[in-house]
């Protein structure tokens, strides 16, 4: 019997004081739910206000993927926290973009650009 073994990769580490990133690698999908949450959760601890979502590594993501963010966004508001995103390619920013997900996730270039964004985000 075979059974499916999720791409993904999840890291958890401190950007700065007021910022947890998680580096994404591999697939986002519905099997990548439990490290997913489980990320978010030790990224969380100790009462962070930002979330930074490394997805320079991201090589797939379909509805389920994109249903995931919605679920960890709903999640980080529910905390009062934000969640920013960079490394995305331009075909994951147009996905962003079609789905409205850049209206809610602050979309930066690089990890120094959200760094920034989360020191200022007050």
């Amino acid at each position: 019997m075979f059974t499916y073994q999720p791409k993904i990769k999840m890291a958890v580490r401190s950007g700065h004081a007021q910022a947890s990133i998680i580096d994404v690698s591999g697939e986002l999908n519905g099997a990548a739910e439990e490290q997913l949450m489980a990320a978010y959760n030790q990224a969380s601890s100790g009462g962070m206000k930002n979330i930074i979502l490394n997805m320079t590594k991201l090589e797939y993501m379909n509805s389920s993927g994109i249903g995931l963010l919605v679920t960890l966004l709903v999640r980080s508001q529910r905390q009062q926290q934000r969640l920013i995103a960079y490394g995305l390619s331009e075909h994951y920013r147009q996905i962003f973009e079609l789905t409205r997900l850049d209206q809610a996730i602050a979309l930066c270039e690089d990890e120094a650009t959200a760094l920034a964004v989360a020191a200022n985000a007050g």
